[in-house]
């Protein structure tokens, strides 16, 4: 593989549905479907201000996801909102995350992430989970104001590092992430959590795992 290894960060180090399992009981039975809706939402805002040349940070974008989704989900409380937002804030990384991030420095691998977060957002996400003593970058599209997947926000990662795309190895667990790094030259695998079928059959990926566990071995 490559010396340098960039993860995503939402879905692929942290749990993007942390945030409503901790307040589930609270949020009652349909609070996956809440979830989902936050999520899916967090994402369709960033793509359609990108393709209408428009920016708001991701924090915005993600607390007026929570808004749609409490809407339309009228059996959770709103008035969790300000403890979901908070717990979002703080997600939870998954333990696969802290090990693979650990035993890729551990081989000398140079690490970071590419991030739609704003840098308050990942600050306190790496804080959180503790993981930034592996870590050689945290890069947001913040300093771009576009978002993933325009080809600008990957090339921060060459520009950082100063390498060529083909130095790089992307991890996410974004299907179209990963198709936008290939694009771009990266290296890509697929952390295919959810065993989902496959898309982007022209930009597939090198590898897809079913979770970060075996990533250093690929190092």
């Amino acid at each position: 593989m490559t010396s340098i290894f960039v993860l995503d960060a939402y879905g692929t180090l942290f749990d993007v549905h942390a945030a409503i399992a901790r307040h589930r009981a609270q949020a009652g039975p349909d609070a996956d479907r809440a979830s989902a809706i936050w999520r899916a939402k967090q994402l369709e805002y960033s793509w359609t201000l990108t393709l209408a040349g428009q920016y708001e940070n991701f924090w915005v974008l993600t607390e007026r996801a929570l808004d749609y989704a409490l809407a339309l989900v009228p059996s959770v409380d709103k008035s969790l909102k300000p403890a979901l937002l908070d717990s979002y804030f703080k997600l939870d990384a998954f333990p696969d995350a802290r090990m693979a991030l650990k035993a890729l420095k551990a081989k000398g691998r140079k690490t970071g992430i590419l991030s739609n977060g704003s840098p308050a957002m990942l600050e306190s996400a790496v804080a959180a989970a503790a993981i930034g003593d592996d870590l050689d970058a945290v890069l947001s599209v913040d300093t771009l104001k576009m978002f993933k997947p325009r080809p600008e926000v990957y090339a921060l990662v060459t520009d950082r590092f100063k390498c060529r795309p083909g130095d790089v190895t992307f991890v996410s667990s974004n299907r179209w992430d990963v198709m936008a790094g290939v694009r771009v030259g990266f290296h890509g695998l697929w952390v295919n959590r959810a065993n989902l079928p496959d898309e982007y059959q022209d930009f597939a990926p090198e590898r897809t795992l079913n979770d970060l566990s075996s990533l250093a071995g690929i190092a």
